[in-house]
């Protein structure tokens, strides 16, 4: 065998092991965990494969990766009108699950934009058909309706609606300067009942009370001490006990008495001083 031949024969079976290193790499397919490959085979459904190493016919077989982990869909802003006639904007997001890739990829041609808009035009259905006071007060029950509804429709493509979660009610400018109205003349409305329910509440302890000091006549006594104490604290005060009233009283009335007689005296010198001085005169 000459140098020639060798050389060509060489060439060969390297050719033929990048052939077959290329077509093994080709063949030897790998899918992680969380994910499975759904395999047709000259158009025909095989079947899914995975998770783990499996091998495939290059050029013959085609896969379609699906990922089996739960997916968090952004449902962009709603604009809807509610039952009682207001209009609203909601924004939701939306958590599903592959359950069935073969579903997933035989039942719908795109699983996931189709989740999205049956997402989109289910929050708007669902919103059309209650209040805005139920919007606004009982969203978990909403976000279960939404969840169930979803999960009915996207059952035949093997995917499973695990959560639904309304993130923001955007309202009218007008509507929210009515809810903020609305919520003031509450809290006024819980104040005054407050304040009537503790009046009533006093004026109860303080009827005992009465009740208490007509049979206690030392301790309605005792009680005006300990309250001339806590005045007596200020020191700019003038108190006036009923003791001092009386006293008071005497010394005014006896200060009248002798201002009368003063001017009484007064008005009788007052002639017998005018003929002294005649007289003087004379």
């Amino acid at each position: 065998m000459d140098a020639y031949t060798l050389v060509s024969n060489l060439t060969t079976i390297i050719f033929i092991i990048i052939i077959l290193i290329i077509f093994l790499s080709m063949a030897i397919k790998v899918v992680r965990e969380y994910e499975r490959a759904v395999v047709f085979r000259l158009g025909r459904l095989l079947g899914a494969k995975g998770p783990g190493l499996f091998f495939i016919i290059p050029f013959v077989d085609r896969l379609l990766k699906v990922d089996l982990r739960i997916v968090a869909v952004d449902v962009p802003e709603q604009r809807s009108v509610t039952r009682d006639n207001v209009s609203v904007g909601v924004d939701a997001v939306i958590y599903y699950k592959v359950l069935d890739p073969v579903k997933a990829i035989m039942a719908v041609e795109n699983y996931s934009y189709a989740v999205l808009m049956l997402a989109q035009t289910t929050l708007r259905d669902v919103i059309g058909q209650v209040e805005l006071d139920d919007l606004l007060s009982k969203r978990e029950e909403l976000n279960k309706r939404i969840q169930g509804i979803l999960d009915v429709l996207t059952d035949p493509w093997g995917i499973k609606v695990t959560a639904v979660t309304l993130k923001e009610v955007k309202l009218p400018d007008t509507m929210l300067r009515a809810l903020a109205k609305q919520a003031e003349a509450e809290r006024f409305r819980r104040a005054r009942i407050i304040e009537a329910e503790g009046e009533r509440q006093s004026a109860s302890i303080m009827s005992e009370a009465a009740t208490f000091y007509e049979s206690h006549p030392m301790a309605i006594r005792l009680r005006e001490l300990q309250t001339l104490i806590e005045i007596a604290r200020e020191k700019n005060l003038i108190i006036v006990t009923p003791e001092s009233r009386g006293e008071i009283l005497g010394t005014v009335v006896g200060l009248t008495k002798g201002i009368q007689v003063g001017r009484k005296e007064t008005s009788t010198s007052s002639p017998m001083k005018a003929s002294s001085e005649s007289e003087s005169e004379t």
